[in-house]
């Protein structure tokens, strides 16, 4: 039951850093998901863990790992569509 939460919690919080950076996730709700928890992990690693918790993932850096790996995303996905 905690993997289904996580990936829940993760789908979300890679669809609110898409919709606080206006951007779409490549590959729809499974990119959000993945957004989301690589997005934990990487908050996780710059910014700590603090604020609330859900699913064993801190919403706060959680969010702003999941902007952070989006805006890199959508940097490399822009700069390899310029090279075509």
């Amino acid at each position: 039951m905690g993997w289904i939460i996580t990936l829940i919690v993760g789908g979300i919080i890679g669809w609110l850093a898409g919709l606080i950076l206006g951007k779409d996730v490549p590959g729809g709700v499974i990119g959000n998901i993945i957004a989301g928890i690589i997005g934990a992990w990487l908050g996780g690693l710059i910014f700590g863990d603090f604020g609330p918790a859900v699913g064993g993932i801190a919403i706060i850096p959680a969010l702003l790992g999941a902007i952070i790996l989006i805006l890199i995303v959508s940097f490399v996905m822009k700069s390899m569509n310029r090279k075509r």
